[in-house]
């Protein structure tokens, strides 16, 4: 059985608690919807049939410098699209509502990063939510097998929808955190989740083989996680690069942290664990 580790720490969040600075509010006029689970949230103001939708897309492609992508591949971008906006007012998935957004932001920014990074598959995309960079990058390589891992079932149940009706193949699907008890062997992790790059290391550290590498899809002020990131795990892996970079034509900065995992670790502690998962959620009844 599979539980959320509790323990991770964002430094995201806690610079916004510091500035005193709360969910992002909306703008003025708009009015947000209620979720199945009681949160609020904005609806899509607008969805776009799949013809224009593709349209659309293309053209924040070309004006991006994507301009060459596949023409087959984005329209299975564009069909992603409108299984996301079909459940944004239910599900809440995602806080972009606008489809240039969702192609800058998402799509591009998800794809953008086998322009920097030769990736390693198996790919677990730690975290995935609605399947970023998950999905796009797997109608990117649609032979290669990459692992979706999502411990919200809402998202698991959209993720299994969105591989059903895209036929994705090769694409397993994990409803649980990815933490050190999981040993699912891959060569490759991937996330751009805030979570701190400490954490993440010492999460994937079992179920990530020695060789292969953890891919953090950062944005430009990171450089604070990874000293402490080396302090903690330097005994296990190395920064192999520090790649800074622009979504073209854009303002949006972004950085690749890539750290290549040198050491095989230790075997934790199981006896401790069942303790420890005892003391927390108590002794399982026959």
């Amino acid at each position: 059985m599979a539980h959320k580790n509790k323990s991770n720490w964002s430094p995201y969040t806690a610079r916004r608690k510091a500035a005193g600075k709360g969910p992002a509010a909306g703008k003025a006029g708009e009015k947000p919807a209620h979720t199945q689970d009681g949160s609020r949230h904005k609806r899509a103001a607008q969805t776009y049939s799949f013809g224009e939708a593709d349209d659309r897309i293309y053209d924040v492609f070309r004006n991006h410098d994507f301009g060459d992508y596949p023409h087959a591949k984005r329209q299975q971008l564009t069909r992603f699209y409108e299984l996301l906006m079909a459940n944004q007012n239910e599900q809440n998935f995602t806080r972009l509502l606008n489809i240039r957004d969702i192609a800058i932001k998402h799509f591009i920014d998800s794809l953008i990063v086998t322009k920097h990074t030769k990736l390693l598959f198996p790919l677990l995309d730690m975290g995935t939510g609605p399947g970023f960079p998950g999905i796009p990058l797997k109608i990117h390589f649609p032979d290669d097998k990459i692992i979706l891992a999502e411990g919200v079932q809402r998202r698991v149940e959209f993720l299994k929808h969105v591989r059903d009706s895209l036929s994705l193949k090769n694409l397993p699907i994990i409803g649980r955190n990815v933490n050190q008890e999981m040993f699912y062997p891959v060569n490759g992790v991937i996330t751009r989740a805030v979570e701190d790059a400490s954490n993440t290391l010492g999460n994937v550290i079992n179920c990530l083989q020695t060789g292969g590498e953890v891919v953090l899809m950062k944005g430009p002020n990171c450089t604070p996680e990874i000293q402490p990131a080396l302090d903690k795990w330097g005994e296990y892996f190395e920064l192999k690069a520090d790649v800074a970079y622009e979504i073209p034509k854009s303002p949006h900065e972004r950085r690749l942290l890539i750290f290549k995992k040198i050491k095989a670790a230790p075997l934790p502690d199981f006896e401790q664990l069942d303790l420890d998962w005892e003391k927390e959620f108590g002794r399982e009844t026959e």
